[in-house]
């Protein structure tokens, strides 16, 4: 049985924090917009992005203008310091959870028969690459309670916001990520 945390500390926003951990579309669009800015602005986003368009709504968000979602991204503030990529993006990924998962963003994770096909279903997701999908990973386990079988061996063994339980958490957890990253551009 799945759980539903009242709020994931990423935001610093506690309607943004309640947003994205009660809505699996809104967790995705932080997940998708969660590059080259703070998790603090990627995460804020998808509320700010429900209250230009009037909701959340994967089948919605796919079939609109798609000059009428970059408007909604680049109103100020600008969601994303890039918004016509990115909202390009979010409608792409929209897309997908329209046509592949009946717009139900939740049943990717929910529906999944093991630890792999979660990966694999993670992995499918437009924008969801391979360290975001581990990141999501650990999120949905550590506070979702989502552990199909053979989950463990999908979970990161990293730093990553499955670990943020506060924003204590969040800043160790960042300073973190910075030093996972340089390690890895280190190596080549």
């Amino acid at each position: 049985m799945m759980k539903t945390p009242a709020s994931l500390p990423f935001t610093g926003d506690s309607e943004a924090d309640a947003l994205i951990a009660s809505d699996p579309l809104a967790l995705l669009i932080g997940y998708e917009l969660d590059q080259q800015v703070t998790v603090q602005k990627a995460f804020s986003g998808p509320l700010a992005l429900s209250r230009r368009i009037g909701g959340l709504d994967a089948a919605a968000i796919a079939s609109m203008d798609p000059s009428a979602l970059e408007a909604a991204f680049r109103e100020r503030p600008a969601i994303h310091r890039f918004p016509g990529t990115m909202a390009a993006r979010v409608q792409e990924m929209c897309r997908h959870v329209a046509s592949v998962h009946g717009g139900d963003a939740g049943s990717i994770w929910r529906d999944a028969a093991d630890g792999s096909d979660l990966e694999r279903r993670l992995l499918a997701v437009p924008g969801i690459g391979a360290m975001k999908a581990k990141s999501l990973i650990a999120v949905l386990a550590n506070r979702f309670d989502v552990r199909p079988s053979g989950w463990e061996a999908v979970m990161p063994d990293y730093p990553t916001l499955g670990n943020v339980d506060s924003p204590e958490a969040l800043a160790d957890c960042q300073a973190k990520k910075r030093a996972h990253k340089a390690e890895m551009r280190a190596a080549g």
